[in-house]
This record gives structure tokens, C-alpha cells and sequence, in this order.
């Protein structure tokens, strides 16, 4: 039987981004092909799940948006199998990526976080289509000419700066004065601002 690892399967609201606020069950999925230091899941710690016990966790939530997450979700092969038969369900599917691999064509809404931290893998990323790119804002003189590359490589609808956030400490006047001047010469099009909100209201 096909079996999956598991992180955890909730039901929340979205905390950041463009969906800020949607009602979602939350799969997350174990490992990840990087490893950033602000990193805030524990990954490496998980249960193998099976196909059935899987839908049978997702069944006892409300919410019909399912919102695939890790670690990394694609790296996982066996993926596509999850999300034939969730969209056979009719879940509406995101899924929360670095952009290193392909996203799988079941996926309803793509939401891609290049890390700077890792620019040197990012040539010309795996996936260049998206919804919306997230990136969290590190203090480097590069780290603009990052965000314009990616930027260029990724077409998304919508761009989005974070704070980075470690030992409780977020760089917020870094990540505003690097939107500043991203959007100095932007009548449209700009980059906007995603905060971790679901750690100011304190849920998961």
C-alpha cells in the first residue's frame, strides 16, 4: 500500500500571502532538498501515512482547499497519487513550493519561495509559472538583483517580500526598505508585503 510521510494534517487559516485568511486543511509533507537556518518546521519528525488514513484525516475537516506543504512537497514521487484522488474529491489544491522542482498539473494555485540563501541553485529555476512568489528577506547587497531575477524567470500574478524571522526577531526595517526601493520606479506591478500572520493570531 502506498504509504506517505507525514508532518502533520490540520485544518487553519492561510497565514500569509495572497490567500491570506482562507480556510484550509494543511498537509505537510517530511523532508526538504534545502535546509535554511530560520527554518520553523521540524520536518525530519513524521509518521507514515497511508492513502485511506490520509483521506480519512482530511474527511474530518470542513474546509474544501487543501493546501500541500513541507519541507518540499516535490520531492515526494508518490505525490501525484494523493493528489489524483483529492481532486477526485474536489479539493480545491495549493501547494507551497521553493521552485526547485516541477509542480505537479493537479495543483490548483502555486505558491513558489525561491531562497535567497540558496541563490546559487536558482539559475534558471524548474518552475517558471506561479500564482504568487514569496521571499524572505535576507540582509545581502545581492539580494535585490535576486528578487528582479527571479522575478524575470517566474511569471507570477503576484510578488511578495517576508521578514525573516530568527530567534523571535523579524529584520522588518530591512525587509521595508528593500520593498522601497524594489518598487521606486513601479506604478504597478509592485511588490507587496506577507507577514506570518497566523503567528500574530496565534494559531498554527
Amino acid at each position: 500500500m502506498t504509504q506517505f510521510n507525514i508532518v502533520e494534517i490540520f485544518e487553519s487559516l492561510q497565514g500569509e500571502g495572497y490567500n491570506t485568511g482562507m480556510p484550509a486543511i494543511f498537509i505537510r509533507l517530511a523532508a526538504c532538498n534545502l535546509k535554511c537556518p530560520w527554518c520553523d518546521t521540524d520536518f525530519m519528525h513524521y509518521q507514515s501515512m497511508s492513502l485511506p488514513h490520509i483521506l480519512d484525516t482530511v474527511h474530518q475537516y470542513q474546509s474544501k482547499n487543501i493546501i500541500i506543504t513541507g519541507g518540499e512537497p516535490t520531492i515526494h514521487k508518490k505525490l501525484p497519487i494523493l493528489l489524483h484522488e483529492l481532486k477526485q474529491e474536489n479539493y480545491y489544491l495549493a501547494i507551497e513550493s521553493n521552485g526547485l522542482g516541477i509542480i505537479d498539473p493537479h495543483i490548483d494555485y502555486i505558491a513558489l519561495s525561491p531562497k535567497f540563501h540558496y541563490r546559487q541553485h536558482y539559475p534558471f529555476p524548474a518552475q517558471n509559472q506561479a500564482d504568487e512568489v514569496r521571499i524572505v528577506v535576507e540582509d545581502h547587497p545581492e539580494f535585490i538583483e535576486f528578487c528582479l531575477k527571479i522575478e524575470q524567470h517566474i511569471q507570477a500574478r503576484h510578488y511578495f517580500l517576508s521578514p525573516c524571522e530568527q530567534n523571535n526577531h523579524f529584520n522588518m526595517f530591512t525587509t521595508l526598505q528593500t520593498l522601497g526601493k524594489l518598487n521606486q520606479h513601479r506604478h504597478s506591478n509592485k511588490w507587496l508585503l506577507s507577514l506570518q500572520t497566523h503567528k500574530l493570531a496565534n494559531i498554527e
